[in-house]
């Protein structure tokens, strides 16, 4: 969808939300269009510019939106930078608007707008291959924060959020879709992707599910959701988190970065940035090549269902490393 019929689309539900929440809007401005559409939204005599976002119908069922809301408030408490909730005038995390001429309806909720450029866009300004690592250093603290919040914080009744578990990761209806299916992927390498499917939940069902692997995860880590502004690191975008394997968190931060030269020096800053603040057994790290090649499967899937994405150059990298490391292990 361009961004014209967008903007003409949720313009009117975005200023239909917005008589919900607590603010006198001065400027509402579209700024990405993508799993949700998000705006900014300027607040007369407010010291502050907020987001609101109107979330994809029924990716998130209310219960894990507000779920989502109370734990980024328990990382909050915790010490790590995340954006503050807006309550409706009602108390409430979000309110249900209909979207004009679509006829269905969706969530929008507002959080306080973080100042900054996201941490990919600033590192691709620069071709320093050590700041770079020391930013991937930095994403592997972030990564161990919210692994000891997660694991040491007692979820609180009626908290939900979806479970990236065996079934959601590899059974027959993943969460980010069915990629062993992609149309874009030839029978050859259909059937690659099907033998990993089997051979890596075999190998999930043997690595199990504990304490202290396996917890609240944001499970969408890459540099895109993180806000740099000097030297804070923010950490936003918790629409995809979700009950999951630490190792697959590390493998979404760097999964991207795992196509391109240069990616060990990453690897291991990020490994090194976890372990300082959080223990990393060799089984764990021995985990990691198969929770990235389960991570890319995983973008396949994303892109699955989104056709608008098929035969894009994203796709093709990905594709390409996927098997390329589907016929290594085969």
């Amino acid at each position: 969808m361009d961004r014209e019929l967008v903007e003409s689309s949720y313009t009117p539900a975005a200023l239909q939300a917005l008589k919900s929440f607590p603010v006198d809007a001065e400027n509402v401005e579209l700024i990405a269009h993508s799993e949700n559409v998000t705006f900014r939204v300027a607040v007369r005599g407010a010291d502050t510019d907020y987001v609101l976002r109107l979330h994809r119908p029924g990716y998130n069922s209310i219960e894990e939106l507000n779920s989502e809301r109370v734990w980024t408030q328990a990382l909050k408490d915790a010490g790590m930078f995340v954006p503050d909730s807006l309550l409706t005038r009602r108390g409430e995390y979000f309110v249900s608007i209909d979207i004009p001429g679509a006829g269905k309806q969706c969530y929008a909720g507002m959080t306080t707008w973080i100042e900054g450029s996201t941490l990919n866009d600033y590192l691709e300004t620069s071709s320093d291959r050590d700041e770079r690592a020391r930013y991937f250093r930095r994403i592997g603290e972030l990564a161990a924060a919210i692994h000891n919040q997660s694991t040491n914080w007692e979820v609180p009744p009626g908290f939900a959020r979806p479970c990236l578990d065996l079934d959601g990761l590899l059974g027959e209806a993943p969460r980010w879709g069915r990629f062993w299916e992609h149309a874009d992927l030839t029978a050859s390498e259909q059937r690659l992707l099907r033998q990993a499917r089997k051979r890596i939940h075999a190998t999930l069902s043997e690595y199990g599910e504990r304490p202290d692997n396996f917890s609240l995860i944001h499970a969408d880590l890459h540099p895109a959701n993180i806000i740099y502004n000097g030297d804070d690191l923010a950490l936003i975008d918790f629409d995809d988190s979700a009950f999951g394997w630490h190792m697959y968190e590390i493998a979404s931060a760097l999964i991207e970065d795992s196509f391109v030269p240069g990616f060990a020096p990453l690897h291991d800053a990020l490994l090194e940035g976890y372990r300082e603040h959080r223990p990393l057994a060799e089984r764990d790290v021995d985990m990691l090549p198969d929770f990235l090649l389960l991570r890319g499967m995983a973008i396949i899937g994303w892109l699955y269902q989104r056709p608008e994405h098929g035969g894009s150059d994203f796709f093709e990298e990905v594709k390409n490393w996927v098997i390329a490391e589907c016929n290594a292990n085969e």
